[in-house]
């Protein structure tokens, strides 16, 4: 089975909006005048680690999910996922009352791993690299007869993903530009076509670690390049850019911004301490790339997708042994 490959329009994202409001958080908008001292912008904090979940992805799960026919849903539903992803259509299958089978990576953090069985799924291990996940995933497809939902190459994914940013354009209307992470590409494709679907002239910048910097390639070059391997703290940045994505943001992304994990740490250390929020490394590349690039944004308007705040409490990056402090 293939997932929906279409480009999902502006309509899709609204209708996915719909679909999900009995289910899904409308998760706040946080400010803090200290970072924008420091980043000499104002910026506006999505915070997508306060969603369902923890992370941003039950957007896109759920709008696959309930968009299902009754004959779909009755076969339940396969993907693959290092973590968030899986929990999310867990949970979303949880709640329709319908079964749940989730490919993960065995490099997958304990608590991510932790969220998926809670909720009820089905783990399937397989090892890291995306062509055993494929073939796993393709196995699982064959003995279940289930419906996939690929967590990032589906127009349904990214609709429900868009939802955060048309979100974020209602509660904060004057944005110059928004800025998400960059894995797959669900999470700022979906975000690209809801800001230039809502506000045309508003500049879209993607956001990736030098480490696991595929798309930032990919867009440089105009061809996806899928034999990079990723050797980042971002485990929810690990991922190829998708073919659909990738499509997208050529369109509709001003530019891919990279940073070191030093800069990835520091930003999220800085998360923690100024926003009093909890986000997991993947989440705070946006504010790293900001402070990176900051004269491309000086004097602006920003708005910044939190992705997530699935971090083990155990393996702090700043703690001794662990990571460096900034």
């Amino acid at each position: 089975m293939q997932p929906s490959i279409h480009e999902p329009s502006l309509d899709d994202i609204r209708d996915a909006a719909a679909r999900i409001a009995p289910y899904a958080h409308v998760t706040p908008v946080l400010h803090s005048r200290s970072l924008d001292a420091l980043a000499g912008c104002e910026l506006y904090f999505k915070a997508e680690q306060l969603q369902r979940i923890g992370a941003f992805k039950f957007r896109g799960a759920s709008n696959a999910v309930f968009g299902l026919s009754q004959e779909q849903a009755a076969r339940g539903v396969v993907t693959q996922s290092s973590g968030n992803h899986g929990a999310a259509i867990a949970l979303a299958c949880r709640l329709r009352g319908i079964a749940a089978h989730v490919v993960v990576p065995r490099s997958a953090p304990r608590i991510k791993l932790a969220a998926i069985a809670d909720f009820g799924a089905r783990i399937v291990p397989c090892e890291v690299a995306q062509a055993d996940r494929d073939r796993v995933t393709a196995q699982v497809l064959a003995e279940t007869g289930g419906e996939l939902v690929h967590p990032f190459n589906d127009a349904r994914v990214i609709a429900g993903q868009g939802t955060a940013t048309l979100e974020l354009l209602q509660q904060v209307p004057a944005l110059d530009a928004v800025i998400a992470p960059v894995s797959g590409g669900g999470l700022l494709s979906g975000t690209a076509l809801a800001a230039k679907g809502l506000r045309p002239e508003i500049a879209v910048y993607g956001a990736e670690p030098e480490q696991a910097a595929d798309a930032y390639e990919s867009l440089r070059q105009g061809r996806r390049i899928t034999d990079m391997t990723p050797n980042t703290i971002c485990d929810g940045l690990r991922a190829h850019l998708g073919p659909l994505p990738f499509a997208i943001l050529g369109r509709h992304c001003e530019a891919m911004l990279l940073a070191s994990e030093a800069e990835i740490v520091a930003a999220m250390r800085l998360l923690w301490e100024r926003l009093k929020q909890v986000v997991e490394p993947s989440a705070a590349v946006p504010l790293a790339a900001i402070l990176r690039h900051a004269a491309r944004f000086r004097g602006q308007r920003v708005g910044v997708i939190l992705s997530g705040g699935n971090v083990d409490l155990d393996a702090l990056p700043w703690t001794p042994g662990v990571g460096t402090p900034p």
